[in-house]
This record gives structure tokens, sequence and C-alpha cells, in this order.
């Protein structure tokens, strides 16, 4: 489908709605399209460009205009050509707009009829007016001149300025000279060519903030499920009002204006010089409209100031049913409680992406309960999951995949792919540099900062981005934002709330941060300077600096000596931390005395109907535990609950809470019903789900525990492993440690005991294997991280069944020797599934599932393969039998029960 097509449909369903409105905010009534009458006139738009453009080969068609009535038919009668749509700002520098123009190659511009002299003004010579205007619709079409020798002079003016040198380059943040690191995993050496007719939707540039401004062309496949997905997250309507808050050259325009016009919802425009009034703009959006969704920078929000934004925005009484934030780093969940009024009902979200892979990549809808007075203000809020195709990957800086820890974001996808600069054909699979450093941590990303905001300051490397989340955390603080003024000083430029007393502010800062943090100025602004994508302007501000130090200069007649001891005076306090100190520094003081360093859901088994459904509060992946009296089911969740729920049901009887997220599945013990749970809270913990207290909680002093106890009758033991490689052997009656054993590396697997033997798999890739007593029996070495638990049946009780991420699937008996070893088609992850039935002949099988979905039957005395299935979907679960009905989860959100038979000539 293209983003035409989904148009088109749903005008057919909805041709009589208001599509679009336009409000000058001038006192005059808003005027507004029906979905008929934009279709109408992009048929006719489409029909003009037809007689008058060559199609021949990719079309892209320029358009030079402000927002109005008329946009969302001029772009669809692009479409419809078939061409892609490439905006151009008319407000943007005209060297800027002629390198776009040049480097797109583009040979036609339509450009709005009040425009024209602006545009011919700016781009003299360079195109030929075309033979016609089309006048109602108020468009004129510009071709480009066959020889301009003028046009490609500016584009290397252009092409110097965003790189003055290649030296300059490496040694300043900000420039990039490398091109983006790609990474290809398609066997079948499938490609996508950007000339394929009707591929193209649109052509944007990035910004060049970070470098030479790139040319993005994005195909109808890559752009079309982020529409669908954000549709759906965001339960569009057609009753919703939509607002375009983003200028046509940033990328989630698109998103605004599709996800309204492909849901037969309304998109509202006003110009663009309302959105630089706060008290209009919120007049327009709240008051003479009711705006349902919208999505927005953190610096455009915070433009509205926490008095608007708390009085309209987000009070009790909003029309505003989504806010969603994105292109920037999200807002600190203080700062975000302090904006919203208790009984505000909007939802909000934090969505990231890059324009090389436009337009969103990950989502994430924040919980209600964190806007709760009770609720712990220090709950970091995450990146969310990969959209609807997108597959996201963080690397260190070998390029290898980092699982717990810091790296870099790469994001793509099959189809997820756009085409960057002068690529002509881009393998399918293509995973695109970001810039972003996260932070992993239980499977969730947690955003660090660009890369280009990396600083080395007093011996110390950290991201800019931290002193400006702590800033934003000061009550006197209205907005903020922080520059690394030529790689010397670190400002802080700050929109000041109610009295704000510089010296104060610099102290609670250094309450907060440790001294190589803290900035060496507070610079006071009215507002904070922002580019047309509504981000903060960093160029702008370095010149407000420029300006206060020219001024300072110029009231200043400190002799060369007197102004280097004031200059060493200030670097001296700014290392110590006591700006906030008036008194001078003595001159035979000595830095290093004074404290310096180095310079610084239940379902029917047979049927697989759904018995019923609960929702909890946040992602799930623990796995569910019954009971004792299999009355209750009892399942871990992200939002740091374990839930209790009746079986019969799904109503909860309980709800225990822990300090963080849990994913660790509970196990029961038979003789005192006990439940038994891990946190990422470093504890585990003992459960009386019948008296709904907690009889005992142990800190595992070495990291999260992500897996699940494992209970021993005899002796009983309940053993414990942790992240940080702690495994634990614990009284499960009075939870006191008998023994532990550090084994350095994370442990994501289970351990499984019998009456002799404990094993747990370990990323360092070795299965261990202790005696109940604590003494290390053996060890045994595959190729590759073990997340896989092991398997010990009572059915085979002399061997032990594991996969590892080097792709195979080992039988290795109780002395630690290899039985066999079976190669799968990928990484085994799951834990494999010993079972039996006179249905199959009452042989002893092993069920195993790899990542790529692969369902492997295995003989599990040889290791020989006894039968094979493919699941549409990635697979990290583990599979379970019963009689002949396999089950498992899928990464499509499917559960697939399995029936295993025997067929004539070979079994299955």
């Amino acid at each position: 489908m293209t983003l035409q097509e989904l148009v088109n449909q749903a005008a057919s369903l909805y041709s009589d709605r208001k599509a679009v409105w336009f409000d000058e905010c001038s006192g005059k009534p808003p005027t507004f399209y029906t979905y008929a009458t934009v279709v109408k006139l992009a048929v006719e738009l489409t029909a003009f460009l037809q007689k008058f453009c060559d199609q021949r080969g990719k079309c892209e068609i320029g358009l030079y205009c402000y927002p109005g009535i008329n946009l969302p038919s001029w772009i669809l009668g692009i479409l419809q050509v078939p061409a892609a749509y490439s905006p151009i700002d008319p407000d943007a520098p005209p060297m800027l707009s002629t390198y776009f123009m040049k480097k797109s190659n583009l040979q036609y511009v339509l450009v709005e009829n009040d425009k024209l002299n602006k545009f011919r003004m700016s781009h003299v010579g360079y195109f030929n007016h075309n033979s016609s205007t089309i006048e109602h619709i108020g468009l004129t079409l510009f071709q480009m001149s066959s020889s301009n020798t003028d046009l490609n002079l500016q584009v290397k003016n252009v092409t110097s300025k965003y790189e003055p040198s290649k030296a300059m380059a490496s040694s300043q943040p900000g420039y990039t000279i490398r091109p983006d690191q790609t990474e290809v995993k398609t066997s079948e050496g499938a490609y996508m060519a950007v000339g394929q007719k009707c591929s193209l939707a649109y052509v944007l540039h990035t910004s060049g903030t970070t470098g030479i401004p790139k040319i993005v062309r994005v195909p109808h496949k890559c752009i079309v499920p982020n529409i669908q997905h954000l549709k759906s997250i965001f339960e569009i309507t057609r009753d919703d009002l939509l607002f375009l808050a983003s200028p046509l050259t940033f990328d989630p325009s698109v998103v605004e204006l599709f996800i309204a016009l492909t849901s037969g919802a309304s998109i509202l425009i006003v110009p663009n010089t309302i959105k630089m009034i706060p008290v209009e703009l919120s007049a327009a959006l709240f008051h003479h409209h009711h705006v349902t969704v919208l999505q927005a920078t953190p610096t455009l929000l915070r433009r509205f100031g926490a008095h608007i934004i708390k009085s309209t925005v987000l009070s009790a009484n909003t029309s505003l049913r989504v806010l969603a934030l994105g292109g920037e780093a999200f807002p600190i969940l203080n700062l975000l409680k302090s904006w919203k009024h208790k009984e505000n009902k909007t939802t909000i979200f934090n969505l990231y992406g890059i324009t090389e892979v436009s337009s969103w990549a990950t989502c994430y809808k924040i919980p209600e309960e964190v806007f709760t007075d009770d609720f712990r203000t220090d709950f970091p809020i995450h990146l969310g999951s990969p959209l609807l195709g997108t597959k996201v990957e963080v690397r260190d800086a070998n390029g290898s995949a980092v699982l717990e820890g810091e790296g870099q974001i790469f994001i793509g996808g099959v189809e997820r792919i756009c085409f960057l600069d002068d690529e002509v054909t881009v393998p399918m699979g293509t995973m695109r540099e970001t810039g972003d450093f996260v932070r992993v941590q239980n499977a969730k990303f947690f955003f660090l900062g660009r890369k280009d905001n990396q600083i080395k300051r007093h011996g110390k490397r950290f991201n800019i981005e931290w002193l400006q989340q702590a800033a934003e955390g000061l009550c006197q603080v209205e907005a903020c934002a922080v520059t690394w003024y030529q790689q010397e000083k670190l400002i802080l430029f700050v929109v000041p709330k109610d009295d704000l007393k510089e010296k104060e502010v610099v102290k609670e800062l250094q309450k907060r941060l440790p001294a190589y943090a803290v900035p060496d100025e507070l610079v006071l602004v009215k507002a904070l300077p922002l580019t047309s994508h509504g981000k903060v302007d960093i160029s702008e501000l370095n010149k407000i600096y420029q300006n206060r130090l020219n001024s300072r200069r110029r009231d200043s007649k400190l002799s060369g000596a007197e102004e280097l001891w004031e200059r060493l005076q200030y670097l001296w306090k700014s290392a110590l931390g006591l700006l906030g100190d008036s008194a001078g520094i003595s001159k035979d003081a000595v830095f290093l005395h004074s404290g310096g360093d180095s310079l610084q859901a239940a379902i029917d088994l047979d049927l697989g109907e759904v018995k019923w459904e609960k929702n909890l509060g946040d992602r799930i992946e623990s796995s569910a535990c019954i009971s004792k009296c299999g009355n209750f089911i009892v399942v871990g969740c992200y939002d740091g609950l374990v839930y209790v729920l009746q079986s019969s049901d799904g109503e909860i009887h309980w709800t225990f809470v822990t300090e963080d997220t849990v994913k660790s599945s509970a196990v029961v013990d038979p003789s005192s019903g006990l439940v038994y749970i891990g946190s990422h809270d470093q504890h585990v913990y003992s459960l009386d789900i019948y008296k709904k207290e907690c009889m005992w909680k142990l800190h595992c002093e070495g990291g999260a525990v992500f897996s699940s106890p494992c209970l021993s009758s005899l002796p009983h033991h309940l053993y414990v492993a942790t992240l940080g490689g702690l495994l634990l052997a614990v009284n499960p009656m009075t939870g006191s440690k008998i023994w532990k054993s550090f084994l350095r590396k994370p442990l994501f697997s289970s351990p499984h005991c019998n009456e002799k033997y404990v094993c747990i798999g370990c990323v360092d890739g070795n299965l261990y294997c202790y005696t109940h007593s604590g003494e290390k029996v053996w060890q045994f070495s595959t190729n590759g991280p073990v997340f896989s638990s092991p398997c010990i049946s009572s059915l085979t009780k002399q061997e032990i069944f594991f996969g590892s991420h080097d792709c195979f699937i080992y039988c290795c008996n109780m002395e630690g020797n290899l039985l066999w070893k079976f190669k799968a088609s990928s990484s085994v992850y799951g834990t494999p599934f010993v079972f039996q039935s006179d249905d199959l002949k009452n042989k002893i099988l092993l069920a195993a599932i790899s990542t790529d979905g692969k369902v492997w039957i295995l003989n599990a005395k040889s290791g020989t393969a006894e039968g094979v299935d493919k699941l549409p979907g990635e697979v990290f679960s583990s599979p379970v039998v019963w009689g002949t009905k396999l089950v498992v989860g899928c990464r499509n959100d499917y559960v697939y029960c399995l029936d295993l038979y025997i067929q004539e000539k070979k079994n299955s």
C-alpha cells in the first residue's frame, strides 16, 4: 500500500467529513475542506503534473510553500502522479535550499503563488518558469535550467561550510565525515532500488547540525508501517483532531498528516508565526479548536511555559488525548509530573527515531501510575519497543551486540530502508548507525545522549545532556539548554522561573553533579532559540554567549596578566566545584592539595480459545506459575509488581510490590505452598499468597535477579542466580544464605537441579555443575553465550540438555561429558523440553526451538532429528509439551499449539 492509496481509502469512507482545518488566528472564521474536496483538488493537480512533467525514471517534485488549507491536496496530487514530494522551506537560507535541490537533482519545483517573488529572488537563473500555472490551486511549476554553473558553485560552498577540512572534521564534535555503518543479513542478496517506479514517497534532508546535510529518499514501504502502527498505538478514530506541529522538512510531519488523513480524522494547520507565540497557539489548539493528538519535540512543548502546560495543555479538562514527545531526549519525570494536573487523562508517549530511517523507530507508553504522588521520582523512561517492521540493535565500538551495558543504537529492518545521498540500491536489512548512545538494562534502552554531545572535561568523559537533565529538575528553571562553547567552556542557558538566583542554582547543581559536570557559566535568556524543526538551536546559543563575552571585554580593561589570573581562578573554582564561592584563590595555593585531581492470558489447550485475559500494568516477560492449590496464577511484570490472579477468571487476588522490574518467573514450594520470585531490585522474595504477606526478602548482592529460582527438596535449598554472576544457595524457610559462587559473568540462565547436582548456564559460554554443598564439579564449554536453562528430566536421569548462542543443542552426562550435539539453524535461547507419549511410540523425545522460529523434535538418546517445523516469527521462549501438543510463544504476538504425530514413513 502507498500513502495515497490509504488516503483515498479513507476518503471513500468519509467523503463528507472535514479533512483539514486552517486557522489564521486573526479573528476570521477558520476554513475547512472535506475529504471529497481534498481529493478533487489533488486529482486536478495530478492531471496538471502528468501533462507537464517528464515522468521517465523516478520522479521527484519540489514543493516550495508555507502550510495552508491546500497543503494536503498538493501533497496528495504529487503522490498520485506518481512522484515523491520534496518540501523546500521558504525561510531556509537560499544556499541550503539550493544545495538540497541540486543534490537531490530536482527537475521540477511547485511554488506557492504567494511566494513567487521570494523564490525567484532566492534562486535567480536556476529555474525556468514552466508553461503553465494552475491558478485556483495556487501553484506555479518551475523546471530547472539545463545549465547553471552558479548552482554548482553554491553546492560546493555549502559542502565546504559543513566540511571545512578532514582534520577539523575528525577533531571537532559535530562533524561526521565517515559514511554510515551498515550491516547486511540477507542470504538471498535482496536489494531495494531507488529507481523502482512508484517506490518513493518523499525526499528530505537532515538538518546538518551534526555534519553535512544528507539527502534522504523515503519509500512508501518504509513509512507506511510507521503510520499504520502508530494509528493503532494512539487508537486514532475519525473523531480525532491532530495538529500539524512539525515543519514539512521534518519527517514527523508525515506522521501527523497521514495518521489523520488515513483515518477519517482531521488535521489542523496554523501559520508558522502563530507557532512561535505560545499564548495564541494554546488558544488555537485547545480553545478555538479541540486538538486530541499532539506530536511535538520536548523543546516545542516547553515553549508553552509551565503555566500554560498545566492550565491548558495537560489540565484536568483538556481535549488532548495523546501527547507524543520525540526528536529530543525525553523530559525528566519530575518535570513532567509538575506539568500534569492530577486529574489529567492525557496518555503520554516517548518516541525515538532518526530521519535516515524515517520516521519513528520505537515507542513507549508512559505508565499512568508514574504520575501518582507516591511513585518514585527517579523512575527512568526508556525508549520502548520497536515499531512494526523496525529492527533495533545496540553495538559496542567493535560492532559486537550489547545485551547489557552501553553502546550505540543501530536502526533498520527488512524494508525499513531509506536511500541516503547518492545511494541507488541498498541491501534489504541494512542497519544505520544513529550516533545515539544508550544503556541496555533488562532488555530496555535508556537514552544517554548523542555521540556529538560527549565531552572530556577535567579528565572526565561525560554527556552534556546529564547537566541539562539535572538543571531541568530545579524548581527555579522553566527551560534550559547546554553548550560546550569552543570545546572549552560548559555553558548552561536558563529560562528562569520566578526569582531565580544564580548562586542558588549553582549550589543545587553542585549537590546533584560531580564537579566536572557543573557549568562554567549560567546565562539567563528569555526563551530558547529553536531550529525550524522545533529543536534547540545550539549555534544561536553560542552566538548569544559570544555577544556576552564581547560586551564583557568592552566593559573590562584588565591587563593581560590580570585577565590570565582571572581565567586561572575561574578554571580552578570550576574544577573544584567552588563557582558559588566569592572568595579569591591564594596565589600560593596548590591545586592537588586543594582537592583537585588530574584536571578532571489463559487459553483452552484443546480449542485454543481464550478463557479470560487480564491487562496488567506493563510488559510481561515472566512465565506464569500455578499455585500449590491450583486456584491461583503468579506472574511478574515490568511495573515492578508480582500479580496473583485467580486461575478461574483472571481477577486479581493480590499484588506484591518490589522496587524494580520483575522478569523472574516464580517457583512454588510443593510442601509449604510458598512462592519464591526474584526482581531486578536485586532481591529474592518468599511470598505467602494465602496470607498475602512477604515471609522474607534477601538482597542478593550480585545484581538483578533475571532468571527463575530453583527449589531442591533434598536438601531443602533455593538456588538463585543474578546478572552480576552470583549463584546463591538459600534456606527457603529463613532466607539465610547457605553458600555462594561468583562466576563473574551475567547469569540469564535459570539454575536446575536433581538429587545430586545443580547446573546453570553462563554468558561466558559454559555450563557449570555444582554439588548441593557448593563445590564445583565440572564445567562444559560451548562456543557462545548460554542463555538457555539446563533441562534435567526424570525421564532421562543421567542427561542434561541445553542450547547455546553458537546454534547447537547439547546433551551431556552427569560427569560433564558430551553425549551428542545437534546443529540448529540459529541460536537457541529457550530451555529444551523432554517428553514421552504413547501416541508417539513411547519414544523419549526432546523439543527445542531456535530463535529463527524453527521447532526441532529430536531423539533424546541419539540427538537425531525426528521432525521440524517453522513458526512465522522469532522465538525466544521455551516450549512446553502436554501429551502430543507443543505450546510456545512467538515474537509475532501469537501463542502456537502444534500437534505432534507420526507420519507413515518418518516421525514428525
